[in-house]
C-alpha cells in the first residue's frame, strides 16, 4: 500500500515527524490529547489495531511483555492483563529505575484490569523492578510517529524508546529473539530512508494498523547495548539509572565516554520554526 503522505529526498527525521503530525491534524485522525505534535498520536482506531495483537503467535507464547504508556497502546497493556502475562512498564520519564511491573489485584474484574492498562494504573498500580531482578522480556510493543514497511520506526525524538531497549540490552533483559511491534494508524507507514537510521536507533518487526498486520523482515540490527558517545552529559543527570549502568560498563572496562556538545538532530528540536500552526492550509508540509 503507497504511503499517503509524501516524503521528499533530503527530509529528515524532524521533517517526517512533522508531516506526520500535521497530516493527522489536519484530517482530524487523532483523539484526545491534541494537538499531536511531539507526541505518539493517540489515533482514532488504536483500539482495532491493539486488537491484532492476540492475533501474533509471538504474543500466545510470550510470558513477559514490556509496553510503552502511550495512549494509543491501552489495548495492548489490557490484552497483555486479560492474558494473564506479566507487564512491564517503563518507569515514568526513567526517573527511578527501568521497569515497574504491573500489579494486578487478586481476582481483578474485567473493570479492574481495565483501570489498570490506563495511565492511572501505569502510575498507581505498578511496583519497581531493580536491575538487579533477572528479567526476560519476550515481547516489546512501542509506539511510533512514523515507520516504514522495512522496520525503520521514528519516535516522538526524545529516544526514550531507543534507550530503553539499550538499557535492556545493557541487563540481559532481551536478546535476538525479542521480537518488537508498533502500533500505527495506518497513514504512519510512510517510507523512511535507511539512511536516517542509526546505530542506537530501534526497528521494528511487526507494524500492526487498524487494517493490517505488517511483517517487516527487518535486517537491520537493533540496539545491542547503550552507545554511550550517543548520549550528552545532561541525560544523566535527568536519568539517574543511567549513572549506575554507566559504572557498572566502566567498571566492565568498556568506554563510556559521553558527547559534549549538541548534535544538529538536537539542535533542529529545538527549532521554534517548526512549531504547528493549527491556521495552516491544509496542504502545507504534507
Amino acid at each position: 500500500m503507497e504511503s499517503v503522505i509524501k516524503m521528499n529526498q533530503g527530509d529528515t527525521k524532524w521533517d517526517i515527524r512533522h508531516k506526520v503530525w500535521n497530516y493527522i491534524e489536519v484530517k482530524n485522525l487523532a483523539s484526545f490529547p491534541r494537538p499531536v505534535h511531539n507526541r505518539i498520536p493517540n489515533f482514532k482506531g488504536a483500539l482495532k489495531a491493539c486488537g491484532k495483537v492476540p492475533l501474533l503467535d509471538i504474543f500466545t507464547k510470550a510470558a513477559v511483555v514490556k509496553v510503552a504508556p502511550d495512549k494509543p497502546l491501552e489495548g495492548v497493556r489490557l490484552a497483555s492483563l486479560q492474558a494473564r502475562k506479566t507487564l512491564l512498564v517503563p518507569t515514568p520519564r526513567l526517573k527511578t529505575g527501568l521497569f515497574n511491573r504491573i500489579a494486578t489485584p487478586k481476582g481483578a474484574t474485567k473493570k479492574e484490569l481495565h483501570v489498570c492498562s490506563t495511565s492511572q494504573g501505569v502510575k498507581e498500580m505498578s511496583v519497581p523492578v531493580g536491575l538487579d531482578d533477572k528479567v526476560q522480556v519476550d515481547l516489546v510493543v512501542v509506539g511510533s510517529v512514523a515507520v516504514s514497511s522495512k522496520g525503520y520506526r521514528i519516535g516522538k525524538g526524545e529516544g526514550f524508546a531507543d534507550l530503553e531497549y539499550a538499557m535492556m540490552a545493557c541487563m540481559g533483559a532481551v536478546c535476538e529473539s525479542t521480537v518488537v511491534v508498533t502500533i500505527v494508524h495506518d497513514c504512519q507507514v510512510v517510507d523512511i530512508p535507511e539512511e536516517l537510521i542509526e546505530s542506537h536507533d530501534l526497528t521494528v518487526d511487526f507494524i500492526l494498523t487498524p487494517t493490517r498486520i505488517i511483517k517487516t523482515e527487518c535486517t537491520h540490527p537493533k540496539p545491542q547495548g547503550i552507545i554511550w558517545s550517543k548520549l550528552h552529559t545532561e541525560i544523566l543527570k535527568k536519568i539517574p539509572i543511567l549513572k549506575k549502568l554507566r559504572t557498572l560498563e566502566q567498571e566492565a572496562g568498556k568506554d563510556v565516554a559521553l558527547k559534549t556538545t549538541l548534535d544538529e538532530e538536537d539542535q533542529t528540536k529545538k527549532s521554534k520554526e517548526l512549531k504547528w500552526q493549527p491556521n495552516c492550509h491544509p496542504n502545507a508540509e504534507l
